[in-house]
């Protein structure tokens, strides 16, 4: 695991000052990589690459970077594991390799069979970039899923690429002029969606896609260069409709059982301490599980529990540690513990950000990360095998589509009405209202809006991962452009619902949310994250298997539970969902009000003028006031102020 940077500059070229200001870029992402560092400039061409590296695989100067290839066409920056990179070498016909290096292996194919074939062969996670000497192409690359971020654009006349886009404020053309439209989506989501940033004319590179610039053309063409799909996910969902999975019931738990150890085998292979993140649900269970089938010596488990009961799942994680005999640690953080890591998260997640489970999932990365180099994580079981509350609302939702739409919507108004009604009797006579009658408007409001605003499942979808409904009241002078949830065209149709919003994970919230959170969280305490389910033959054979297994009489992850019951006791598992949450929202109300006072100040947001301040202000008041739960919106408000904040006062970049 690694960060790259660099960039192309057109005009005057001084290698010199380029070597400089590459070293400066990759600085800003040492933790990224803090065992070793190197530059490589073409000037002749005006191409700079760079290269911080967490040395993982061959910790020789073998697998130092950047990279040539043997015949020196090749340059390679290369962030990522390719777990299969022995498997290609046999195919390879190379007669003395120099070590025993992924990235070697990757110039070795781009030599034999080019780009698209060699990234097709490829079983892992990278964002990658390669100069080709002969054609002038530079050449960008990142995973089928998104597991290694990859941004770039244009400053200026300077194309600029990199993992994370701190390296981007350290080049003098950078100008980073915030995109108030892309704002607007990330207070709906709570994150920013590819290919969008923060930044006007910066991208991120979507997943499953590479990218290739002419470099001798001129820079008006390499604006217009679009990124091309080596691996779709549609393609394998449209595949596994018309060719599901045949056999018994019996048969797919066999074949997902040996397909996840072949993965989890190829991901346990490190030249230095592995272990795994534990919360004793059903994923990270399986992970563990398998890992430790395989292993001679007990596998390193870690997880974290709360104080607060009611977010603390420790004791079920040490259980089944207990039961497959693991080495395992746990830690027990106080809320002024994971208080203090809240200063610390606009520059970890480096553009706006506001998944509150960013905390724990910081606070066990660090605790691992005094262990071992490398932890394997359970995420993606929850979108290949229906593992979401949510999932269960569209059985809700084919119920009440079938009625009349002018009934419906006079029912939802009707169920609106008591709810707002009873809210505020509950607080006119308490002054506050209470969790759990507050959790009860909320879902009073979630069915209203379900009967009538929703039209069919991708609407019933598009409403459950808003955040925020209309969030361009919320910004000033800017207007919510697009994103992949809101054209049509995009999509494909299942029969199933459950199935649809599946998908819709799997190409948004998962690489945009969750591999985002994990990938900033551990890399900022330099520990590498293997995710297994997220092998692509897994994704190939979770797409083949009918929704019948994954969602069996109520029951999600159904297959996936079988797979793990051969190992660990039921009882060990079966509880309700909790999720990986803190009570932030009541932490604003109290320890953290001082800190959120300060960045909702609304002479504050009056003079930066991004938000409308009284809007915000009213939202406050009313969270504050317990007469609403305004959590999610006001969350991603203050990682804006505080990401802001620190950019201004140069702490980003």
């Amino acid at each position: 695991m690694c960060g790259i940077t660099g960039f192309w500059q057109s005009g005057n070229f001084s290698i010199d000052t380029a070597k400089a200001v590459a070293e400066k870029m990759a600085s800003r992402i040492i933790h990224r990589g803090p065992d070793d560092f190197g530059t490589w400039v073409d000037g002749s061409f005006g191409i700079t690459l760079a290269h911080r590296r967490l040395s993982i695989l061959e910790l020789s100067a073998a697998g130092h970077q950047p990279m040539v290839s043997l015949s020196g066409r090749y340059v390679i920056v290369f962030n990522g594991e390719i777990y299969n990179h022995l498997e290609l070498r046999q195919e390879l016909n190379v007669t003395a390799w120099r070590g025993h290096s992924d990235t070697e292996t990757l110039l070795a194919g781009f030599e034999a069979w080019g780009i698209e074939v060699t990234l097709k062969k490829t079983v892992g996670m990278f964002a990658i970039a390669l100069w080709d000497r002969k054609e002038k192409i530079l050449m960008l690359a990142r995973d089928r899923i998104g597991e290694k971020p990859l941004y770039y654009g244009f400053q200026k006349n300077t194309f600029i690429f990199g993992s994370e886009l701190k390296a981007f404020r350290a080049h003098p053309d950078f100008v980073g002029e915030i995109d108030r439209d892309v704002l607007c989506l990330y207070l709906r989501y709570c994150y920013i969606p590819a290919p969008y940033s923060i930044y006007k004319g910066i991208y991120k590179l979507p997943p499953g896609n590479f990218i290739q610039f002419p470099i001798a053309a001129g820079i008006d063409e390499l604006r217009l260069v679009k990124p091309k799909a080596y691996w779709s996910l549609a393609e394998v969902a449209s595949k596994g409709r018309v060719h599901p999975f045949v056999g018994s019931l019996t048969d797919a738990v066999t074949v997902l059982d040996k397909q996840l150890r072949r993965a989890i085998a190829l991901q346990m292979v490190a030249d230095v301490p592995l272990g795994a993140f534990l919360s004793g649900g059903v994923d990270s269970s399986v992970i563990v599980a398998l890992m430790q089938a395989q292993s001679t010596r007990p596998v390193r488990t870690f997880s974290i529990g709360f104080n607060e009961g009611g977010y603390n799942e420790a004791g079920y994680a040490k259980a089944v540690a207990n039961h497959l005999g693991t080495e395992h640690t746990d830690c027990y953080i106080s809320s002024a513990e994971a208080m203090r890591v809240i200063p610390r998260l606009a520059g970890m997640y480096d553009e706006p950000y506001s998944d509150s489970s960013q905390i724990p999932t910081f606070l066990v990365s660090q605790m691992a990360s005094k262990h071992v180099k490398v932890s394997l994580s359970g995420d993606a079981g929850d979108e290949l095998f229906c593992g979401y509350n949510r999932y269960a609302l569209a059985d809700i939702w084919r119920k009440i589509e079938r009625v009349p739409f002018g009934l419906r919507r006079m029912a939802g108004r009707l169920v609106r009405t008591v709810g707002l009604l009873a809210r505020n009797n509950i607080f006119q006579h308490t002054g506050k209202i209470s969790a759990l009658s507050s959790n009860m408007s909320e879902k009073l409001e979630k069915l209203s809006w379900l009967m009538d605003s929703v039209d069919d499942s991708d609407s019933l979808y598009y409403n459950l991962v808003s955040k925020v409904m209309t969030p361009d009241r919320a910004v000033s002078s800017a207007r919510e452009p697009g994103s992949w949830l809101t054209e049509s065209g995009l999509k494909l149709q299942f029969s199933d619902p459950k199935i649809n919003m599946m998908y819709m994970d799997c190409m948004t919230y998962l690489p945009d949310d969750i591999l985002v959170k994990i990938d900033r969280a551990a890399m900022a305490n330099s520990l590498e994250t293997r995710v297994p389910f997220l092998d692509h033959r897994i994704i190939d054979l979770a797409w083949s298997l009918p929704l019948s297994i994954k969602m069996c009489n109520g029951q999600s992850k159904w297959i996936l539970r079988q797979v793990l019951y051969r190992y660990v006791p039921k009882r060990l598992i079966e509880r309700p969902k909790m999720g990986f949450g803190i009570p932030v929202g009541e932490w604003i109300r109290g320890q953290l009000r001082d800190w959120a006072e300060a960045l909702l100040s609304e002479s504050r947001i009056q003079q930066e003028g991004f938000f409308d301040a009284q809007f915000i202000r009213l939202r406050w008041q009313e969270h504050l006031s317990g007469k609403r739960n305004w959590f999610h919106f006001l969350w991603s408000v203050l990682m804006f102020q505080e990401w802001l904040e620190e950019q201004k006062q140069g702490v980003l970049g």
